[in-house]
């Protein structure tokens, strides 16, 4: 099972271990929000893009409670559209290593119809900040929907704390984009761009 793998990486895998450490402590000081695991399969702190979407999604929270319990993850191996999706494009892309994937929003909100109030963007903005600080090698942050993109321009962009990294803008690869005519094609333009300017 894959999500068995996953845990047994997340004590293992070195990579993982600094964002580990800091969703843990995150978690800690914003009592009663569930904060996703990072992916142990994917680059960690060796990340040299970082793909920034809106918010965890309801197969990211584990809790024994929900109808349909998920992973625990942010991950492109999630049981959902999204996930799949951006696994679909990022492979289609060519873009398999050097990537992670995040939210402006680190912590989970509820079914996915609940969106991020403008307060909780910038709160998950600035510890946006504090994640990319723990990433030495980034270079690019694709920017995914307009909460990510909005986020950053209001509370990153002049952030005199945030590295200096491109940014590349993107559709979210949730349905309500992906079925759209288009779209799906504008995505792996845009993660084949972004490939581009990593070689």
């Amino acid at each position: 099972m894959i999500r068995d793998e996953r845990v047994d990486m997340l004590a293992t895998a070195d990579t993982v271990q600094p964002l580990r450490e800091w969703a843990a402590a995150f978690e800690g000081r914003t009592s009663g929000r569930v904060v996703p695991h990072f992916d142990p399969a994917e680059a960690g702190a060796d990340a040299r893009v970082l793909f920034v979407l809106e918010a965890p999604g309801p197969m990211t929270n584990a809790a024994s409670g929900n109808a349909r319990p998920g992973s625990g993850f942010i991950s492109v191996d999630n049981d959902d559209a999204t996930a799949a999706n951006l696994w679909n494009a990022r492979d289609t892309a060519g873009l398999h290593g050097d990537f992670l994937a995040w939210n402006i929003v680190p912590w989970y909100l509820g079914p996915a119809s609940v969106k991020p109030t403008t307060a909780e963007v910038a709160e998950g903005a600035n510890a946006l900040v504090e994640v990319m600080q723990l990433l030495p090698r980034l270079e690019i942050v694709v920017l995914s929907g307009r909460f990510a993109q909005k986020g950053w321009l209001a509370n990153i962009e002049q952030s005199p704390h945030r590295p200096a990294v491109r940014t590349v803008e993107t559709w979210h690869p949730g349905p309500q984009a992906m079925n759209q005519s288009g779209k799906r094609a504008e995505l792996v333009a845009d993660l084949s761009t972004v490939v581009q300017m990593l070689s």
